[in-house]
């Protein structure tokens, strides 16, 4: 299950970006995550709070956004969306595609607490 090393890694972003901030926890983080990207949302769900325990993030929650997996078409320029075992134009059917998004794993946003009300 490397969905754990995925999150400590996240998490270690997680601190950096709240000690920039004089945070004093962390509410929560949002991702991006394309079907591609070789993660599973359930289990980066399950691995997170064990990732976090004892961090500054250890109360805050994961939120997850499936990101749409869209080719385009090299043949007659479409941009469609497709599934994972198959990137074909959703326009012509042809498989001389380009993903356009779905492979990402992306770190949307953090909220952060600071101490000031």
């Amino acid at each position: 299950m490397h969905e754990l090393s995925v999150c400590q890694a996240l998490i270690a972003q997680v601190e950096q970006l709240a000690a920039q901030h004089a945070a004093t926890g962390v509410k929560s983080v949002h991702l991006r995550l394309g079907p591609l990207s070789g993660v599973e949302p359930q289990l980066l769900q399950d691995a997170y709070p064990i990732a976090c325990a004892g961090s500054v993030a250890a109360e805050s929650a994961l939120l997850i956004d499936i990101a749409p997996l869209k080719v385009k078409c090299e043949t007659c320029g479409a941009e469609t969306e497709a599934s994972p075992n198959r990137l074909l134009c959703g326009q012509c059917g042809d498989y001389h595609t380009q993903l356009v998004s779905g492979d990402e794993l992306l770190l949307m946003s953090v909220e952060l607490l600071t101490g000031v009300a």
